[in-house]
């Protein structure tokens, strides 16, 4: 269990039912809130959709198949959940990523999907759930999820890393438009240890040789991303408006200390 309580609030995680969002999802579902999953492939009513709940068990997830790339899309996603719960206290936009693609090879159209996806995307979200957080006595928290590529050379994922900085902007510009009623925040994970990182181009050998460059010896996990977005989403943070919180186990070894005899101490277990 978790020591957050949000029974009675709502919450959306986008690109909920797997990996980094799945486990945010489910964070917020044992914390009590009435949670709302979205999806271009989503499942619309699950196995367990319609069993009733153990005593003392958190309702189950509400999952909408929604694309939200598509704005007609995100308007009937808001729609349908103001109408079905009255309120949308917290909106994490997660749904993301991007292949690997050397900057030179990229063509205009996947460039333009990887920004549409992982920037424009969440910006027309986080629009239309402020419109409804400001009619909120207690009005609500958009959280983003970014990435250190957003901080950081993101080689092989340009267009990523260019979108993930213009959402760490966009919190900071957010959270002085639409304060005091609404809080915005970000949290940016390095290289996260999931199914699909292992599945594709970054395999078992190369995510373990990547854990070996952490401070921490070790990559975030689903649930580091999913306790931090508790964190900023409770009172706890009420005055963290406008913050990034950066996940990285320590941050990255300076490249030049490679060269450095004093440098060999950083890449000892």
């Amino acid at each position: 269990m978790t020591p957050f309580d949000f029974s009675g609030k709502t919450v959306l995680v986008t690109g909920g039912t797997r990996g980094i969002g799945a486990a945010i999802a489910g964070a917020f579902r044992l914390a009590g809130a009435t949670v709302y999953v979205c999806g271009r492939s989503v499942t619309q009513d699950p196995p367990d959709a319609d069993a009733a709940p153990h005593a003392n068990e958190p309702p189950a997830l509400r999952p909408v198949a929604a694309d939200v790339r598509d704005i007609d899309a995100i308007d009937a996603l808001i729609a349908r959940i103001e109408a079905e719960t009255g309120r949308l206290d917290v909106v994490v936009s997660n749904a993301g990523g991007a292949p690997f693609a050397l900057a030179a090879q990229a063509s205009p159209r996947f460039t333009e999907s990887v920004i549409r996806l992982n920037l424009i995307a969440p910006l027309w979200l986080a629009q239309r759930a402020n419109a409804v957080m400001q009619r909120q006595a207690e009005g609500g928290v958009l959280l983003f999820v970014g990435s250190v590529s957003g901080l950081r050379p993101s080689p092989g994922t340009a267009a990523y890393g260019a979108a993930k900085a213009g959402v760490i902007n966009a919190v900071r510009s957010l959270a002085v438009e639409w304060a005091p009623k609404v809080r915005v925040a970000a949290v940016s994970p390095s290289l996260v240890q999931t199914d699909a990182a292992t599945a594709g181009h970054v395999g078992e050998e190369a995510l373990s040789a990547a854990a070996a460059t952490v401070p921490a010896r070790r990559l975030a996990t689903p649930a580091d991303v999913a306790n931090a977005c508790l964190f900023l989403a409770s009172s706890h943070a009420s005055y963290a408006s406008g913050a990034n919180l950066v996940l990285e186990g320590g941050g990255e070894v300076p490249a030049f200390l490679a060269a450095t005899e004093a440098g060999q101490a950083f890449g000892s277990a």
